[in-house]
């Protein structure tokens, strides 16, 4: 009895986590529709996850005291479909098509697959069985579909599009769903989540190594060269100097002593003041 609340217990707590993973990628969907492109971003994981947890729902349907796998794995159904949705809309043709093939092969070729075999060339007392063989092959899918992006990452040196709170909370649940499995001696549901308790400390790893790589890489960048600014030598716009000159301050590119400041002349000869706060230099 004390192993089934605790079992419970953690199938809640996964519940709430696995719920906080189909929402970590809503940061970047916001981005893409933003932006109104998807980018580099993959579809990949976010179709992988929607047929996974189609076949969750299968599995639990099959099962008794699965409850806490039909409301998780519902909610990322839709929440899934609505990634995959927004990446349709806004990716680009090569990307939209790569996309649409893998739909059909997965969620309309291989879950109808799934449903159809176990269905009528299973024993009705078998079928649970044999599908959680087939949720376990695909959630170890799932968690390894997020090497193309771990390859990117370390390719670019750059995490842009590998969210930090979708790893650390596949981390976690991954953790939460392994104790809930070895609770219930469910271990269809215990040994996936060993594999994606890895690949996701892997990804925060990866994560802290290249997250200020970005910003490293652009100082690098930055030429180390002097700016001239010409200051206008019309005495009726004095104004619009001081702002060309408050414009390439405030741009913090290059300090105030890299700034080299080149007046014109006017048509009689006379050269245009130098401003008091920046240091002389030739005119021309």
């Amino acid at each position: 009895m004390a192993a089934g609340h605790l079992a419970f217990a953690f199938g809640l707590l996964g519940n709430v986590i696995s719920f906080m993973v189909y929402l970590a990628p809503l940061p970047t969907f916001r981005q893409i529709y933003k932006k109104k492109t998807s980018e580099g971003f993959q579809s990949i994981p976010y179709v992988f996850a929607l047929f996974s947890a189609m076949l969750w729902i299968y599995y639990a349907l099959l099962k008794s005291d699965t409850t806490l796998l039909i409301t998780i794995n519902s909610v990322g159904c839709f929440i899934e479909t609505i990634y995959v949705a927004v990446h349709l809309v806004y990716a680009p043709k090569k990307a939209r098509v790569q996309t649409l093939k893998m739909i059909v092969l997965l969620i309309v070729c291989g879950f109808g697959f799934v449903v159809l075999s176990t269905h009528f060339l299973v024993k009705a007392s078998k079928q649970a069985n044999v599908v959680g063989w087939f949720c376990l092959v695909f959630s170890l899918c799932v968690f390894v579909a997020p090497l193309c992006i771990v390859k990117k990452v370390i390719q670019t040196k750059s995490v842009e599009y590998m969210p930090f709170l979708l790893s650390f909370f596949l981390t976690l649940s991954a953790v939460m769903w392994f104790f809930y499995g070895l609770l219930l001696k469910d271990y269809v549901i215990a040994i996936p989540n060993v594999l994606g308790f890895s690949f996701g400390v892997l990804q925060m790893v990866l994560y802290a190594i290249y997250r200020n790589a970005d910003k490293i890489s652009t100082e690098q960048k930055l030429p180390e060269i002097q700016t001239q600014i010409i200051i206008l030598d019309n005495h009726k716009i004095p104004e619009l100097n001081e702002k060309i000159i408050d414009i390439a301050k405030l741009g913090e590119l290059l300090s105030s002593e890299k700034i080299q400041v080149v007046s014109q002349q006017n048509n009689n000869g006379i050269e245009a003041p130098q401003h008091p706060n920046l240091p002389k230099e030739s005119h021309v």
